[in-house]
């Protein structure tokens, strides 16, 4: 009985698609193996040095015209906690909870000329509006519906008063800054126009024209100013203004803009209410009264900032010129490089 020739050379034969598929080696790609054309530059000292003479030439001259442009910026600065109620601090405190008169005379100095429009400032010292659970006690469904007007589940403790929903409820806006200014220079009052002091995207989409306040601060503990409930919260820009929460536990907040050029020489009197209970906590409180550049309000660090970037890299350039050509060191072949010398990967 004669053998089968096929099936007696097969056993002895190995299958190549058989042994490639059941090999680990990956199958050969330009893309897997990042062989793809691409910019592989050799930073030579004369890239080197170049590129950072590039960063100081434009950093530089941004830094000096950020500081001029901050320094352009006239700010009056008073604090007035602490001359508006003297004494301790117990004695600050028992006062501020007190049903006395709490206006406070104060008087503002003009050094320089102040073009309109001027921006009139509240700052707040120690105050944490980044606490966690101070952030989450708010109900931006409420703010923005007023059919979701119980929905009040994440502004515990400030949810509900006498049984009723709290709209706005939560800390923030039961917490909401309740100090007022009014400004005259020479018996002649300042209109202070507090129209457009808050984010046109927060007035149009986070806080609705057809929710009213109701119920606020009618709980056994008033925590700050009250709330006209003829108007909708999104015309309400105090409180628009106060509930878009700080970052930080210093903090400035719009307050108004005054449409009136102050001139060098100018006193300016203040007649304010000192309302706000910061003596609690050891808070400071600041009146600010500011102009602005093209670049904003007075704020050094970003002209600063770009200066020191810029002197360091230009440091480094004439540090690296000078080791270039005091101690110049060869440069390798790049004829030796691994994709020079094997551009196809294989």
């Amino acid at each position: 009985m004669s053998s089968n020739p096929t099936s007696s050379s097969g056993a002895g034969s190995t299958d190549p698609s058989a042994a490639r598929r059941n090999s680990k080696r990956p199958k050969y790609s330009r893309f897997t193996q990042q062989e793809l054309p691409a910019c592989k530059p050799i930073l030579t000292p004369r890239w080197v040095i170049s590129a950072f003479m590039v960063v100081s030439i434009v950093f530089i001259p941004i830094g000096v015209a950020s500081l001029f442009a901050s320094r352009d910026v006239v700010e009056i600065v008073d604090r007035y906690d602490d001359d508006c109620i003297p004494g301790s601090k117990s004695a600050k405190i028992s006062f501020i909870k007190g049903p006395s008169d709490k206006t406070c005379i104060r008087t503002l100095n003009v050094s320089k000329h102040m073009k309109a429009p001027i921006y009139i400032y509240y700052q707040l010292d120690n105050f944490y509006q980044n606490h966690r659970r101070y952030v989450k006690s708010r109900s931006d469904q409420q703010l923005r519906h007023n059919s979701s007007a119980n929905e009040v589940s994440a502004c515990k403790p400030e949810d509900t008063a006498n049984g009723k929903p709290i709209v706005p409820c939560g800390l923030i806006a039961w917490s909401l800054f309740n100090d007022t200014y009014s400004f005259s220079i020479s018996n002649s009052n300042l209109t202070v126009n507090k129209n457009g002091i808050a984010w046109k995207s927060d007035r149009d989409h986070k806080f609705g024209k057809d929710v009213f306040p109701s119920n606020f601060q009618k709980g056994g503990l008033i925590g700050g100013a009250s709330l006209n409930e003829s108007v909708p919260l999104s015309d309400q820009e105090d409180l628009i203004v106060w509930m878009r929460t700080a970052a930080l536990p210093t903090f400035r907040k719009l307050y108004g803009k005054i449409h009136q050029d102050l001139q060098a020489g100018d006193v300016i009197n203040v007649t304010l209410k000192n309302n706000y209970n910061t003596y609690s906590f050891n808070g400071k409180k600041m009146l600010v009264l500011s102009t602005t550049s093209w670049l904003g309000g007075k704020n050094d660090f970003l002209g600063i900032a770009y200066l020191t970037v810029g002197g360091l890299c230009f440091f480094l350039a004439m540090l690296f010129t000078l080791i270039y050509l005091v101690k110049p060191r060869r440069l390798g072949d790049p004829s030796y490089l691994s994709w020079n010398r094997n551009p196809g990967g294989r």
